[in-house]
């Protein structure tokens, strides 16, 4: 495995500056947005699809500072009730699985999308419970005139280019679970996978090791998000998980994303390495780091330190022993 970072927490540098601080920590991945959430302050998407030389100046400045690229990430919502941003978000996404054909980066990271409940809605809809049934209805529409038509189309462009899709399991989205995960996958094709970040699971009730486990017994882990979540008891028994607070209300939020070892112990990091290792996973561990109580500098350093004494950097040995 390698230790990588998501650099939207540098958007304010260039570059080259980028690369030059993320090598300086000693980092062998980076993952790069070509737009949506993550912006695109370090990547020009047409420029780059257009230009054979600046793919090979982009990707030689990496090579120089001992870097490559994990994945290249363009979180958006395809499948949105509002025409305008599900056309720029498809759009995107195509070009930007046509782009890591062209540079050898094997994954494209995103989220699934969310449409609105029915054909007439102007919002996005998520429904979480089968009752009262029009919540039921939505969420059959979504599945079967939206999102399953929408990933069987990118999982056929995706086949053909060579590039995984790691659909980031998020709330507010309809993959947002291992089951709604495999669902998708079992429904659109091999192509389509997770980029599982193990932040977005703690706050659901859900176990990342054992997570792990499920995905990885499908093959269906095809990215890693390093990103850690501070649950806090008192106030989850007043808002519960799905805590409609603002981030920076952490003092009162029932959880917060938090550096790595911030809100978990580094055994539970450990297994959660050693079952990626379990399972075959053996790409990046791509740090995102979104912790309201740290700098962008000393919850860096915090989760480079701490992911660099776990890691599992080598193939196993024989077992000798036995």
């Amino acid at each position: 495995m390698k230790l990588g970072v998501f650099t939207p927490l540098f958007n304010q540098m260039d570059f080259d500056n980028m690369i030059e601080v993320v090598s300086k920590h000693g980092l062998q991945t980076v993952e790069i947005g070509t737009g949506g959430s993550p912006g695109n302050a370090h990547l020009d998407i047409d420029k780059l699809l257009n230009n054979s030389e600046a793919r090979k100046e982009y990707l030689t400045k990496l090579e120089n500072k001992g870097l490559s690229i994990s994945a290249l990430s363009c979180h958006n919502n395809p499948i949105s009730p509002i025409e305008k941003e599900a056309s720029e978000a498809d759009e995107l996404l195509k070009k930007t699985i046509k782009l890591a054909e062209k540079m050898n980066v094997s994954v494209v990271n995103g989220f699934s999308g969310v449409s609105g409940g029915n054909a007439n809605d102007t919002q996005v809809n998520w429904p979480v419970l089968p009752w009262p049934t029009e919540y039921s209805d939505n969420y059959n529409f979504q599945w079967e005139k939206k999102l399953i038509p929408y990933w069987k189309e990118i999982n056929h462009i995706s086949e053909n280019s060579g590039v995984k899709i790691g659909i980031e399991l998020h709330g507010g989205f309809l993959c947002h679970t291992p089951f709604t995960m495999l669902k998708l996958r079992e429904a659109t094709g091999p192509s389509i996978g997770c980029n599982l970040d193990p932040s977005h699971l703690w706050w659901q009730g859900i176990d990342p090791i054992a997570a792990i486990k499920i995905l990885g017994e499908e093959k269906a882990i095809h990215h890693f998000h390093a990103k850690d979540t501070y649950l806090d008891q008192d106030n989850i028994n007043m808002y519960g998980l799905t805590d409609m607070q603002p981030y920076e209300k952490v003092k009162s939020r029932a959880w917060t994303f938090r550096s790595v070892g911030c809100g978990h112990d580094l055994k539970t990091w450990s297994d959660m390495v050693s079952m990626l290792r379990l399972y075959g996973y053996d790409h990046a561990l791509s740090i995102e780091h979104e912790d309201p109580l740290m700098s962008i500098e000393e919850g860096l350093t915090r989760a480079v330190t701490n992911l660099k004494s776990i890691l599992i950097k080598e193939q196993p040995a024989d077992m000798w022993w036995a």
